[in-house]
């Protein structure tokens, strides 16, 4: 079966000040004595509706308190089991996006380092296992060289913008089934779990008086759990 390409792609750029919550302050660098913050980044979310194509996020940030830091990172989310591993050729070519990107800057940008963060991280406590099959993540980056980590933040933005379109073309015309579909919404039940549990940009958008349709909007429109 053929359809639409895209069933929900959110694409946010938000700048964003005030002050913390007081139980919040204690969980950010430089909040303790100061609750002011400004950040600034852009958050991507893409739900596709071809269960060959994998669901994928994007997010890069500058966040200041006293402390300054760029974080961010991209990752990958196939929802089709036979698609989730880590031989399969999108897993391979996404990783190679993103070693590259760190590559680049590895004096600030450790490739091992973020990608084994980005496992660590993209993990479903409750149910032991990944929630996809990785990219890259990183957090507080302050090298000491504000031009390189900025130059290594905006280069992981420009890998992503290459690699997942090749993969939206190598894919979105392949042919599925309904138990395909069927395996996509209870996968992206998982995906549902994480971002309501566990994801940082959740928790601080809404802990922030954030636009609630914006940050939910990472939600897939459709999704089952069995």
């Amino acid at each position: 079966m053929h359809g639409r390409v895209f069933e929900r792609v959110g694409v946010h750029c938000s700048t964003v000040h005030g002050e913390f919550a007081p139980e919040f302050r204690k969980e950010i660098p430089g909040a303790d004595n100061d609750p002011r913050f400004w950040a600034s980044g852009i958050s991507l979310i893409a739900h596709l509706h071809n269960p060959n194509v994998p669901a994928v996020h994007m997010n890069t940030r500058f966040v200041v308190t006293q402390k300054a830091w760029f974080g961010g990172g991209a990752d990958l989310t196939p929802v089709l089991d036979r698609r989730r591993t880590q031989d399969d050729s999108d897993t391979l070519a996404f990783h190679a996006a993103m070693k590259a990107a760190c590559d680049t800057h590895a004096a600030v940008a450790p490739y091992d380092k973020y990608k084994k963060w980005c496992d660590e991280y993209f993990h479903l406590k409750h149910r032991n296992e990944m929630r996809g099959v990785g990219g890259i993540f990183y957090d507080y980056l302050d090298s000491g060289d504000w031009e390189a980590d900025f130059a290594f933040t905006q280069d992981v933005g420009r890998a992503f913008l290459k690699i997942y379109p090749e993969l939206v073309r190598a894919n979105f015309t392949k042919p599925w089934t309904e138990t395909d579909r069927e395996e996509q919404l209870v996968r992206r039940g998982r995906y549902v779990e994480f971002n309501l549990l566990y994801d940082r940009g959740t928790i601080f958008g809404l802990r922030t008086g954030g636009n609630v349709d914006s940050i939910l909007s990472s939600m897939p429109p459709v999704v089952k759990w069995p």
